[in-house]
């Protein structure tokens, strides 16, 4: 499964060797029979990759499902994700301080998508965490085909990552912000990981609107439960100003449509198109603004 004695390589390469303490008996305790129902079977999924024939090898992928992030192409089988990440990686790939060389922490990567992606911009280590096991194990899959070896994704959550730890040059925090009960804290964590002058690339639903406010949903937004707060874009560069960051900056900003998330054979859920009005599909089926969703970076002091 995860190569523990490459992942120590990199924590001391980073200048997180504490970090081995903590994660490493995570990892052994997250991966197991024990800590998930499913995992023998994802385990035996991952490890007949190598054996099968092309023809067996889409059906075993299609066992580690639901695929959200890509798209992907493993061992000659395409898959067609939930979302089209690329198009997210194309509008923000140029605009971010450049990965080569860097040191780069993903918080909430999922399958790992993204974390790829970095490393083939030239980034020298990548730590994804994520506490879903099934992306954990769709990520070993992946990289059973792309075999890098100095991305990793550990079956963690943020606040179980031994802080402060100020040796990231660049920390990723996709779609992760509006799931947190106190954004500001998801912040001030995400700070403790970079070095000073390093960047910070955060992703999150918006509001429209030119004041500084956030609301919190009642109940769902867009069908999910797990959305806590959702600011304007001046109350975002107010929270990230509180919790001590600079120069923030607007990459990208852009109306989520049904062409970028959807459902598909390798992601059968409901999707986007369920959590639109169907009369008006710029607002959710709760009467909110659609999902808008909007990219910064930031410096950390």
């Amino acid at each position: 499964m995860i190569d523990q004695k490459a992942l120590s390589a990199a924590f001391s390469a980073i200048g997180v060797d504490h970090w081995r303490d903590a994660l490493l008996p995570l990892i052994d305790t997250r991966l197991s029979a024990a800590g998930h129902g499913d995992f023998e079977r994802w385990q035996k999924i991952v490890s007949a990759l190598a054996d099968v024939p092309e023809s067996e090898r889409r059906e075993l992928l299609l066992s580690l499902a639901p695929w959200r992030k890509g798209p992907l192409n493993l061992g000659g089988i395409a898959i067609d994700t939930e979302w089209r990440s690329d198009w997210k990686w194309s509008r923000v790939k140029d605009a971010i301080e450049p990965l080569a060389g860097r040191k780069v922490l993903d918080v909430g990567c999922g399958n790992g998508y993204f974390a790829l992606q970095m490393a083939k911009a030239g980034a020298d280590y990548v730590i994804g965490v994520d506490p879903t096991i099934v992306f954990v194990m769709q990520f070993l899959a992946i990289n059973h085909f792309e075999r890098n070896e100095r991305v990793f994704v550990v079956p963690a959550r943020m606040h179980e990552l031994p802080l402060p730890a100020r040796r990231f040059d660049t920390t990723f925090s996709m779609g992760v912000l509006y799931h947190c009960r106190s954004p500001i804290d998801h912040l001030q964590e995400l700070r403790q990981t970079l070095r000073p002058g390093g960047q910070l690339i955060l992703e999150t639903l918006f509001l429209p609107g030119d004041e500084a406010f956030a609301r919190t949903p009642t109940d769902r937004y867009a069908r999910m439960r797990n959305v806590w707060m959702l600011p304007t874009i001046k109350e975002l560069e107010v929270w990230m100003a509180r919790s001590g960051y600079r120069n923030f900056n607007v990459v990208d900003q852009t109306l989520t449509t049904t062409d970028e998330q959807r459902s598909t054979e390798w992601m059968t859920f409901e999707s986007l198109r369920e959590s639109l009005d169907p009369e008006d599909p710029g607002r959710t089926v709760e009467g909110w603004p659609a999902p808008r969703r909007v990219v910064v970076t930031a410096t950390s002091p």
